[in-house]
C-alpha cells in the first residue's frame, strides 16, 4: 500500500505537441492498454496520496482537461513550448511553501510508485533525481558524476561531448525536491544551449555548484522511464506491458495460450484452471470464475463469467452477467443487459440485447433476442427474432418454461408465450399464447399443379 505524503505535491507535464504521433490528438491522449498515457501517471501519482496534482496543459489543452473532467486536478497551461523547466515553472508557483514537489512525465506512464516513494523519501531537504542504465542511451540526457561517483551535472544529447555521449548512465527526469529550493532554482535556469530551451535538469547542477546534495535514485526497471514519442513506441510499450500482465496470469495458473496476443484494456480478475486463448481482448472489469474458457479471437468488456462456462471462438461479450456452465458461441454476441443462467446456450450467430436467458434454455442458431425473457429448459429455434422495436419503443417478449420456438419465427412484442407453449416454424406470432397451446401463424400452403418453369413454357 502505498505511504501518504502530507506535504506532497505533484507536478505531471503534458504539454507537448507530440508530433511524431502524426495526430490530430494530443500525444498524452493516445491510449495505452485501453487508457490515456496521461491517465497511467495521474493513477499512480494518486496512488501517493499527495495534497494535489498539478498538471501542466499546452497543445490541445481543451482536449486534455475534456478528458480529465471530474478528476481532483488543477491544469496550468504552457503558451509556448520552451523546455521542461519553463513547464515546470507554470505550475511550481501554485505549490504551497513547505512542501516537496514531484515532477512525472505524461508520456512516462508505467512508472511505479514504489519507486516514486523512494524518490520522495530522499527529497525532503535536497533534491533527489531518478536515473536508469541502459545498453543503448541515445536520446537522453547524461549523469555526468566525479571521481567519488558524487552527481555534477546532467548534459543533454545535443551538448554531450563524444566522452560523455557514451556514458550509459542517462537521466530519465523525474526528480523530486524541496518546492521553495526547486523554485529559487527553477528561477536561475538559462536557455543558452542547442535546443535555447529551459532544462529542468539544469537546477540539479546548480544545487551542485551550490554545495547542495544531489541524491541520484537508480531505477532497475528500465521500462519505467520508457517515454512515448512516435506510434512505434508506443507499441512497443503497449506489447511489453501486456507481455507483464499475461506473466502475471500465468503465475497466478491461468492458461494463456501466447503471451503476445492478449490484451487487457482494463481489470482482469481470474479463478483457477482458466483457459484463454490467443487474440482475445479485456475491456473494462472482467470477471472469469473457475475453469472458464475463452476461444480465439474473443472480446470480453464488463462481463461477469461464471465457473464452468465455454465462450467459443469469435465471441464478443458486453455488459454481461453469464452463469455457470454456460456455452457461448461461436460467433455469439452478447450485447449490454444480457443474462444467461446457468447452463444455458447461445450458439453461432445468435445476438441478444437486455434479455434474460433461464437455466437450460438454448438459442442455438441464428437469432436475435432483444428485451426478452425466456424461463427455463426453453428452446428457440434457428432463425428466430423477437420484435422488440415499433420505431418508437421497445416492447418485451416475456417466453415461459419449458417453449418451445420452432424455426424460422417471429415473436411481435408485446407478446407472452406461456409455459409449455409451442410455435410452429415459419411462424408470425402477434398474440399471446396460453399454456401448452399451439401458435402457428403463417399462409397456407398452395400447391399448384401443372406449373412451369419459366424456360419450360411456350410463347
Amino acid at each position: 500500500m502505498a505511504a501518504s505524503y502530507k506535504n506532497l505535491e505533484i507536478i505531471i507535464l503534458a504539454a507537448g505537441r507530440g508530433t511524431r504521433m502524426r495526430s490530430s490528438a494530443p500525444k498524452v491522449l493516445h491510449a495505452l492498454a485501453g487508457k490515456p498515457l496521461l491517465q497511467h501517471v495521474i493513477d499512480t501519482a494518486q496512488q501517493l496520496n499527495p495534497t494535489q496534482i498539478h498538471v501542466v496543459v499546452g497543445h490541445g489543452a481543451g482536449a486534455v482537461q475534456k478528458a480529465l473532467a471530474n478528476q481532483d486536478l488543477i491544469f496550468h497551461t504552457q503558451l509556448e513550448q520552451l523546455g521542461t523547466g519553463d513547464a515546470v515553472a507554470c505550475a511550481l508557483p501554485a505549490c504551497r511553501p513547505n512542501t516537496v514537489v514531484l515532477v512525472l512525465f505524461g508520456d512516462v506512464p508505467l512508472i511505479a510508485a514504489s519507486t516514486l516513494q523512494a524518490l520522495i523519501s530522499g527529497a525532503q531537504d535536497h533534491p533527489i533525481m531518478l536515473a536508469a542504465r541502459l545498453d543503448d542511451p541515445r536520446g537522453y540526457g547524461r549523469v555526468l558524476r566525479d571521481e567519488e561517483g558524487h552527481f555534477l551535472a546532467v548534459v543533454e544529447q545535443a551538448d554531450a561531448s563524444e566522452a560523455q555521449a557514451s556514458i550509459n548512465e542517462v537521466n530519465t527526469g523525474v526528480l523530486a525536491a524541496p518546492t521553495e529550493q526547486l523554485l529559487a532554482l527553477l528561477n536561475r535556469v538559462e536557455n543558452d544551449n542547442a535546443q535555447q530551451e529551459y532544462y529542468l535538469p539544469d537546477v540539479l547542477g546548480l544545487a551542485q555548484q551550490d554545495g547542495t546534495d544531489v541524491a541520484i535514485a537508480i531505477t532497475k526497471d528500465p521500462l519505467e522511464m520508457y517515454g512515448v514519442n512516435d506510434r512505434l513506441q508506443l507499441q512497443t510499450l503497449e506489447r511489453a506491458l501486456q507481455c507483464r500482465r499475461a506473466d502475471a496470469l500465468m503465475a497466478a495458473g491461468v492458461a494463456v495460450a501466447d503471451r503476445q496476443r492478449i490484451d487487457i484494456r482494463g481489470e482482469l480478475d481470474c479463478g483457477v484452471d482458466v483457459e484463454i486463448d490467443i487474440n482475445v481482448v479485456f475491456e473494462g472489469r472482467v470477471s472469469l470464475g473457475d475453469g472458464v474458457k475463452i476461444g480465439a479471437h474473443c472480446v470480453l468488456k464488463d462481463v461477469v463469467v461464471a465457473s464452468g462456462t465455454d465462450i467459443q471462438p469469435f465471441c464478443h461479450l458486453e455488459g454481461a452477467d453469464v452463469g455457470e456452465h454456460c456455452r457461448i458461441g461461436p460467433y455469439a454476441r452478447i450485447r449490454p443487459g444480457s443474462v444467461l443462467a446457468e447452463t444455458a446456450r447461445v450458439g453461432n450467430f445468435v445476438e441478444t440485447k437486455n434479455t434474460f436467458l433461464g437455466v437450460g434454455s438454448k438459442a442455438n442458431h441464428l437469432a436475435y433476442l432483444g428485451d426478452t425473457a425466456v424461463g427455463a429448459q426453453s428452446n428457440i429455434g434457428a432463425g428466430t427474432i423477437t420484435c422488440n422495436y415499433d420505431g418508437v419503443n421497445k416492447h418485451p417478449t416475456i417466453v415461459g418454461d419449458s417453449v418451445f420456438v420452432g424455426s424460422n419465427s417471429t415473436l411481435v412484442a408485446p407478446i407472452n408465450l406461456s409455459d409449455g407453449a409451442f410455435v410452429a416454424a415459419g411462424s408470425v406470432v402477434t398474440s399471446n399464447v396460453p399454456e401448452k397451446e399451439l401458435a402457428v401463424g403463417r399462409g397456407r400452403q398452395r400447391n399448384i399443379s401443372g406449373w412451369l418453369r419459366p424456360d419450360e413454357r411456350k410463347d
